[in-house]
């Protein structure tokens, strides 16, 4: 007879993070008060759940649902994107200027 092990999901509260380096710009530097930071997120995180968290944690982004233009590891990227270990991400505003 053949001898098996089997492991156990683990349970949700143990879920695999990871560390992204998050760059702000231009307003979105001045609101958070910081131009970037290092973050642990829940792996399978994506560019538009951190930008929700930043929304959560400053009122001034609360009317901005869409996030702005999204770059990850210096390509542009949509919002969707899946962040991995080690990614750096970045939110980049409109820029005005004359």
């Amino acid at each position: 007879m053949e001898n098996m092990t089997h492991k156990a999901p683990a349970p949700a509260s143990e879920k695999s993070t990871v560390t992204v380096r998050l760059l702000l710009f231009a307003v979105l530097r001045d609101i958070a008060g910081c131009d970037e930071r290092l973050l642990t997120i829940d792996e399978g995180t994506r560019a538009q759940d951190v930008w929700n968290s930043l929304r959560l944690a400053h009122p001034e982004l609360q009317p901005y649902v869409t996030p702005p233009l999204t770059a990850v590891n210096m390509s542009y990227v949509p919002s969707d994107t899946v962040l991995r270990e080690g990614d750096e991400l970045a939110f980049i505003p409109p820029v005005a200027g004359g």
